[in-house]
């Protein structure tokens, strides 16, 4: 641990402070403040000196109260109040002159005022790191090109197809077989006693083949006939998604209620027009290819993105202060918990917690940081600015993207300059990825489609 002490004066009239700044990390320092006592001094005698204006005690004339009579009865928290205003005052002042570029919260160690002595403190605090000039021309990179055509067109309507699908009971009687819907009604046990994560369920259907326990639950359900009960046992492997039931035995009681049929509708002009104005199925199939469209240049963007700050980052190496990757991983937490409910589901559902999905996405969070501080200091390094119009076709984007009035987005972000400022960096960062393509070399090469099954 390296401690640097800076000869480093702040001037209040003759007075001065002292501010000591221990390096724990490039990025983390602990700042030890000294206010002299006289400065000390000075603000407890200001704090009395307006107390005694307002003062009102029994027995005494406002504003003749002695000091003797004022300490007795507010000393603890004239005290408290100088403190905090020192603590306010000399750490605004050491951040200004030493230029600390401070993020996230610091944390400081509060102490008592004592009248005979100096006033110290210590301040734990992360900086932005320095970074130096970021060679960022002459990238080479691959541009995958995707070229759409039928095929992929046919797979989407495929989809959509089995999205119109129905079930059908099958009235025959015949055991249940691979692919196959089965309604089941089951319950878990564990050591013969009932178990949260495979509490009682009726009538749950499951596509048999699938595997949504595993593929040896499927296995035992094949052969099965409608009304017969059975009980399956299941051995969970230590890496089972759901971590809950992970090296587990549990012991299924299971009773195939009937079997389904898919029913899938027939793509034709009648078939397109559950999808929207559509009257053909021509309309239909233009609107799925401009929506492929616009997805794989989504998908360009970020390919040739992750090339451009897989090869920046390797090369400029920095420290993040934990501050940073902490707000990208509370990003990406409430991201998946997002997804996870608009699919009805949950962390908990899934045995996952946040502690684990942080241990599993940190790296994640690291890089994502260390793109934003990229693209931060070639924005001060370049000089980039935005121009009005730039703004005002930033907030035309959001409003068709949302479908919003234009004159709504405006005073959304203008209700807030943290709002306000983030969405500017927002678009100098899309104008820092638009510099780096502009003195890159890049070349096209065909991409192979993935249609599915």
């Amino acid at each position: 641990m390296f401690r640097d002490k800076i000869p480093h004066l702040f001037l209040s009239e003759r007075n001065y402070m002292e501010v000591t700044i221990e390096d724990i990390s490039t990025v983390k320092k602990i700042l030890h403040i000294e206010v002299p006592n006289d400065m000390v001094m000075q603000e407890i005698n200001n704090a009395y000196d307006t107390l005694k204006k307002t003062a009102k005690l029994k027995g005494f004339r406002q504003g003749k109260i002695p000091r003797s009579v004022l300490e007795r009865y507010f000393k603890k928290d004239v005290h408290a109040d100088v403190s905090n205003k020192l603590l306010k005052d000399s750490f605004i002042d050491a951040v200004r002159e030493k230029n600390l570029k401070i993020v996230g919260d610091l944390k400081i160690e509060p102490v008592e005022i004592d009248e005979k002595s100096p006033y110290k403190y210590e301040a734990t605090i992360e900086i932005r790191p320095e970074i130096s000039g970021i060679e960022f021309k002459g990238l080479n990179l691959k541009k995958n090109v995707y070229n759409i055509g039928e095929k992929e067109v046919e797979a989407q309507l495929k989809l959509l197809q089995k999205n119109l699908s129905q079930q059908k009971t099958i009235e025959e009687i015949r055991p249940a077989a691979n692919n196959d819907y089965a309604l089941i009604t089951y319950e878990g046990l564990k050591d013969g006693q009932p178990f949260e994560e495979t509490a009682k369920t009726e009538n749950y259907t499951m596509k048999i083949g699938l595997g949504h326990f595993t593929k040896d639950f499927d296995d035992q359900v094949v052969g099965m006939k409608p009304g017969e009960n059975k009980k399956i046992s299941i051995n969970f492997p230590e890496d089972y998604f759901n971590s809950r039931l992970a090296n587990i035995n549990i012991v299924f009681d299971v009773t195939l209620n009937e079997i389904r049929e898919e029913i899938l509708p027939e793509i034709n002009d009648e078939f397109a027009k559950n999808f929207g104005e559509f009257k053909t199925l021509e309309e239909l199939k233009d609107k799925i290819k401009e929506n492929l469209t616009q997805g794989y240049e989504k998908r360009v963007e970020q390919e040739i993105n992750e090339q451009i700050f897989t090869e920046l980052i390797s090369k400029t190496q920095f420290e993040v202060p934990e501050t940073m990757i902490g707000y990208e991983l509370e990003n990406i937490i409430a991201e998946a918990e997002r997804s996870f409910a608009y699919h009805n589901t949950s962390l908990e559902a899934l045995g996952l917690t946040k502690e684990s999905l942080s241990e599993k996405y940190r790296d994640v969070a690291e890089k994502q940081a260390k793109r934003h501080l990229i693209l931060d200091k070639i924005i001060e390094q370049e000089k980039l600015s935005l121009k009005d119009e730039e703004m005002q076709e930033g907030f035309k984007k959001i409003s068709e993207d949302f479908q919003q009035p234009l004159e709504e987005i405006k005073e959304f972000y203008s209700q807030n300059m943290d709002r306000l400022n983030y969405f500017k960096q927002t678009l100098l960062e899309k104008n820092a990825i638009n510099l780096i393509l502009e003195n890159s070399n890049i070349e096209n090469v065909e991409a192979v489609l993935e249609t599915g099954k």
